[in-house]
């Protein structure tokens, strides 16, 4: 690994503060090298680093919007202030966001800023789903052409791939297709056997002059082997890293992670929704097992704001600007079902997919059904869910019975009791673990993708998610979540509220600690 002066400096700061720390605020003896520096500053120190905390603090207030957020790390620095300053340095900063990202924007191809001015007039003039029965269509359909630009598309043909066997057998059979391009992005690649299944391929197609495009996250793809890399790049393939950090516990990058999972073959087939790549996926992994997942393969128009959300991704990872007409190619008749396709992130100016998430919700008149497998949606949701509960919706949410992540788990089932009370149906789905991200709102709107139902989904990471308003695709996605909950035990409210007081300590921590995930 390559070391580089940035990082023996971050190093070098991180040992010092430490040790200013230990030694000033706490009064353990350093080593006899700092021994007299620190006598020296002693007292100086702890009225400078009070006043230091202090107006952190007072930062941290006026600069979270979220109060959750605020509360928590105003507690982290009342309690540990030592430890608290630092994790909030590396963790915490969100100052710096809009001007990492200030570049970053999706106005790459200006045909999609056309179609988006002209769908923007249409809607004002004609109101095309203004019937009673697609009031949920019209308002999601309206919201997401401003708040992120996502054109409505009509000349698609989509697929539900359910599971890894068939996302996996789909995905391979693109790319052993491919002629002129390949771009992938995704959070985590595994150098295991599907990993490597599908790194032959990518060799294969780059030695053969078609272009390969990869971006993995730093900190997802933290394990990822400098082989699996090398041979990538050796045969031809441009791979990049998303945010690369040198420690990824300690980085304020580790905030804004790409959580994306895009693959587009020669402009023309794209796929996203909630599968990485790794034989986990497969429900290879003996302390998972079977592992229940969803994602989307999308054939027509849709598949061009997809690439526009690659391209963007990829200029900024690379420094290098891709364009032209080969990757926006002349479509043929696919068929006509309508789908939107739309992004969020930390360089986004509005909460995209949750605002989304929030219409559908709040607009719903029979029926939310919902599997997540984590359930931290924030306030908003939250009285959205209950509300609609509340006012007689059918609302039911699957979740995961055993965790792959302890304390996110914990703050999972430490909403749970809420909703109960209000009538939402929640579900623990038993045969093994459930990681699709599916909402389903009066038979007339779907989403599939890759955000959780969760702070950091909604608020923090790059996401990508469809909103299909197809009537055989919803059909479908209802199918399968009726399957699921078959596999699923329903909690019952007078059960729950007797769980055991270590259950709601774990519960409370992981609650305290979820805006901070």
């Amino acid at each position: 690994m390559k070391i580089t002066k940035r990082a023996v400096a971050s190093v070098t700061i991180i040992v010092i503060i430490i040790s200013l720390i230990l030694g000033l605020v706490f009064g353990i003896k350093v080593t006899h090298i700092y021994g007299q520096i620190v006598n020296m500053l002693r007292k100086s120190f702890g009225l400078i680093f009070s006043i230091y905390i202090f107006f952190l603090g007072l930062v941290i207030f006026l600069e979270n919007k979220n109060p959750a957020k605020t509360i928590s790390w105003l507690l982290v620095l009342a309690l540990i202030p030592g430890l608290g300053f630092i994790l909030y340095l590396f963790l915490g900063q969100n100052i710096r966001k809009k001007y990492k990202f200030k570049k970053k924007k999706y106005n790459d191809f200006k045909h999609l800023e056309e179609i988006v001015d002209i769908e923007k007039e249409y809607l004002k003039q004609s109101r095309p789903f203004s019937d009673s029965e697609s009031n949920v269509k019209n308002r999601l359909i309206n919201l997401l052409l401003r708040n992120s630009e996502s054109p409505f598309t009509v000349n698609n043909k989509c697929k539900v791939l359910t599971n890894g066997n068939n996302t996996f057998d789909a995905i391979i059979k693109e790319l052993k297709s491919a002629k002129h391009h390949i771009h992938m992005e995704y959070y985590i690649i595994k150098d295991d056997d599907i990993g490597n299944r599908i790194r032959k391929i990518l060799i294969d197609k780059a030695k053969k002059g078609v272009e390969v495009r990869v971006i993995y996250d730093s900190v997802g793809c933290w394990k990822l082997s400098r082989r699996y890399i090398k041979t990538l790049k050796n045969a031809g393939v441009e791979i990049h890293s998303f945010l690369p950090v040198f420690l990824p516990v300690l980085s304020r990058e580790l905030n804004y992670r790409n959580h994306r999972k895009i693959l587009i073959v020669d402009g023309r087939t794209g796929f996203l929704g909630g599968l990485n790549i790794g034989d986990e996926y497969l429900g290879r992994d003996k302390k998972i097992g079977f592992w229940r997942d969803t994602h989307l393969k999308i054939e027509g128009e849709g598949t061009y704001f997809l690439q526009n959300i690659f391209l963007k991704d990829w200029e900024f990872v690379s420094k290098k600007y891709v364009s032209g007409r080969e990757y926006y190619p002349e479509l043929g008749y696919y068929g006509e079902e309508l789908i939107q396709l739309t992004y969020s992130g930390p360089d986004s100016h509005w909460q995209s997919i949750m605002q989304a998430y929030f219409t559908m919700i709040s607009n719903a008149e029979k029926k939310i059904w919902i599997t997540t497998p984590y359930l931290v949606p924030g306030s908003s949701i939250t009285t959205a869910l209950i509300s609609a509960a509340l006012s007689g919706v059918d609302v039911r949410i699957i979740i995961p019975s055993k965790p792959d992540h302890l304390l996110v788990h914990w703050a999972s089932m430490g909403n749970v009791e809420e909703l109960l009370k209000a009538g939402v149906k929640v579900y623990k789905y038993e045969n093994g673990f459930i990681h699709s991200k599916v909402l389903l709102v009066d038979e007339v709107a779907a989403s599939v993708g890759s955000a959780n139902l969760d702070i950091r989904s909604l608020e923090i990471n790059f996401e990508v998610n469809s909103f299909i308003y197809d009537n055989e695709i919803i059909n479908k996605l209802e199918r399968d979540f009726k399957n699921d909950i078959k596999n699923s035990t329903k909690i019952k409210l007078e059960e729950y509220e007797q769980r055991s007081v270590f259950c709601k300590f774990k519960e409370s921590i992981g609650r305290v600690f979820s805006p901070l995930l």
